[in-house]
Parts: C-alpha cells; sequence; structure tokens
C-alpha cells in the first residue's frame, strides 16, 4: 500500500515520504483495541476482505495519554506514557505495513487534561483566575502558548521516526462554543494573531519536522468547516487548515448537522446527501485557493459516519448500506478516500 525508505543520520530518522499507491480507505483503531491481539486481528481481518486499507491509530489520546512508551523526556517528566496500551509498537508497525496497510498516528492536540494538569499555567486560563474547564469539566491548552506547540510537535515527529506513514492532528482547535469561551477566558500573548493564524502556525511547525522524518501530515476539522465562511471560532478555518497540511479531513457525520442543515429536514436519516453537499463546498473552497495561486491545498478524505447516533431524534441504524451512501456521495464528487469512525473501532462494512 505505501512505499518509502530511509536511513538514520545521527540519532533522527531520515525518511523520503511514504506516498499511498492508492487512494486512502481507512478506519479508526483506538490505543486500547491496537494493544489486543484478538480485537486487532479481527480489525486486520477485516481490511483482509474488503477494499480498506488503512487504519488510524492513537498516538496521544483524548486525556493526554501516549498508547505506547515515548522516548521524550518531556513525555516522562509527566508521566504521559505510564498506561501505554501498545506494547511493541514498532512490532505493530512492521505487522500492519507487512499486510500493506498504511499506518496513520492520531495525535490529540489540544485538548489534553493531562498536560494541563501538570503545567496548569499551560491550559486556557480564566479571566478571573485559574484554569478554565469546558462543559464536561475538561482542561484544553492554550494554543498560543509555544511550549504546547513544541510538546505536541515532537510527539508527532517521534511518532513518525517510529514509522507511522501519516500524523494526523485531532482537537487542532480551541474550543467548541466560541463566543462564550472568548467572554470566559484571557488568552495568552496573542501578539495579533487570531485563532486560525495560531492553528496554521501550529500546522506549518509542526510539518516541518513530520516531513524530515518521513511521514506526511493530515487534520481533522470540523464537518461545517467546510460550508463555513470564517472559522466557527474554534480557529478552523478552511484556508487556514487546508493551506497547511497534505491532507484535509472534515468529520462529517451527518448525525452532527442540525435539522435543515443543507435543506435536509433529518440528516441523520439522509446520508447521501449531508456527504454530497458538504463534499461539493469542501472542493469549492479548495477551487476558490487555488485560484489565487497563493498557496497549496490539501486533498480531502472525509470522516464518515459508521456508529449509531441513538441520542439524535429521529435518528436510523447505521450499517454497511448507510456506510456505502456516504461513500458514494463522496466518490460521485470525485473524492475516493474516506475514514470511517466508530468509538469502540466495530465497523459494518462490505466494499
Amino acid at each position: 500500500m505505501s512505499r518509502g525508505v530511509g536511513k538514520v543520520l545521527g540519532n533522527a530518522v531520515h525518511r523520503k515520504i511514504t506516498m499511498p499507491s492508492e487512494p486512502v480507505r481507512g478506519i479508526y483503531v483506538s490505543g486500547w483495541v491496537a494493544g489486543s491481539k484478538r480485537r486487532l486481528q479481527t480489525l486486520i481481518d477485516l481490511v483482509d476482505r474488503t477494499d480498506l486499507n488503512a487504519m488510524v491509530i492513537d498516538v496521544k489520546n483524548d486525556y493526554g495519554q501516549l498508547t505506547y512508551r515515548s522516548e521524550l523526556p518531556a513525555v516522562h517528566a509527566i508521566e504521559a506514557d505510564a498506561h501505554a496500551t501498545i506494547s511493541d509498537i514498532k512490532g505493530l508497525i512492521q505487522k500492519l505495513k507487512a499486510k500493506n496497510i498504511y499506518v496513520i498516528g492520531r495525535v490529540v492536540a489540544f485538548k489534553d487534561p493531562l498536560y494541563a494538569m501538570k503545567y496548569p499555567n499551560m491550559a486556557l486560563q480564566k479571566q478571573s483566575g485559574g484554569v478554565w474547564h469546558d462543559g464536561q469539566g475538561k482542561a484544553w491548552l492554550d494554543p498560543y502558548q509555544k511550549q504546547v506547540r513544541l510538546y505536541n510537535a515532537a510527539i508527532a515527529r517521534e511518532a513518525a521516526e517510529i514509522g507511522f506513514d501519516e500524523i494526523q492532528f485531532d482537537y487542532v482547535r480551541f474550543p467548541d462554543n466560541g463566543a462564550k469561551v472568548d467572554s470566559e477566558v484571557a488568552y495568552s500573548e496573542q501578539d495579533g494573531r487570531s485563532k486560525s493564524d495560531i492553528i496554521s502556525l501550529f500546522l506549518r511547525e509542526a510539518r516541518a519536522g513530520i516531513h524530515e522524518a518521513g511521514a506526511r501530515v493530515s487534520a481533522d476539522v470540523f464537518g461545517l468547516v467546510t460550508s463555513s465562511t470564517n472559522d466557527m471560532g474554534i480557529g478552523q478555518s478552511w484556508r487556514a487548515v487546508s493551506g497547511s497540511v497534505d491532507v484535509i479531513s472534515p468529520m462529517t457525520y451527518p448525525s452532527h448537522y442540525s435539522t435543515g442543515m443543507y435543506g435536509v429536514k433529518e440528516p441523520d436519516l439522509n446520508p447521501y446527501q449531508i456527504i454530497r453537499q458538504a463534499m461539493q463546498d469542501a472542493k469549492r473552497r479548495n477551487a476558490i485557493m487555488e485560484s489565487s495561486g497563493s498557496q497549496s491545498t490539501a486533498s480531502i478524505r472525509p470522516w464518515l459516519q459508521s456508529f449509531t447516533a441513538r441520542w439524535v431524534h429521529p435518528h436510523q441504524q447505521y450499517g454497511a448500506e448507510q456506510v456505502n451512501k456516504q461513500i458514494q456521495a463522496a466518490r460521485e464528487q470525485g473524492i475516493k478516500e474516506f475514514l470511517l469512525w466508530s468509538s469502540n473501532c466495530k465497523y459494518d462494512y462490505r466494499s
């Protein structure tokens, strides 16, 4: 599936960037599942019998924990790898590559309650003083802090050096409900940079080291970023992200769209229509950027819904039929790559 060669210079690994030999069609694999021989084998078997050819595996999860033992002093300092679920990360990658599986490492960037707990001054701060927490009681890191950006970039580079073909940043944004957050948070020194400016800066900073280590860079964005004309208050504008990475992955889960979006009364019941419009808008965003000739654009690889949103009313069971309707809608727009999301890593998929 992928090809790339490299050499070791000093302590740093220098590889040619690994390019997939065919469109990437992947699934999400949590650190827990990747560390379970039985569960992982089930997913390898799924890839073997379908046209799937890629896995997105947690490197740093939503809790700020690394899924394998790191060699980075900054990671050891806060014991972020103390609960590693993958015992032999290099062996795992080699096993998957032997199966021609393209291996993507997911790094959750700025939602990192562990780092925030260890270094409270690196977290978003309340205007009244102290660490700010979101509606779920979680602290977020402040992307304006250089130390925060360097920490995430170092983890990403290490993962690239270990052998991941691509590093994917998730939660590469500020907390949602931006207006409310802005009214409560005192950001650190901004130097006149907007939220989208700093997100773009981080991605470009990280990209240099990741590319040097031989991997590509991708970033997840809210599904509505394909259609929004601003940064949605979270620092994710299409222009800022698409111009800073190799691949952009809008999380276009039909269940996450509000009633009436794109003229669709019940989005969860109409996955084809939602994905069709989202991909049309995404292509249009790239075309506008390309027409100016001022910057490159990322290839589009959407996250598609492979879970049932039981909290949405009305909703439907998402199985192979609903998944394939989304894939069809994307393909009809010329977008041949996709990723399937299921938090429990169970997939009903037939190619």
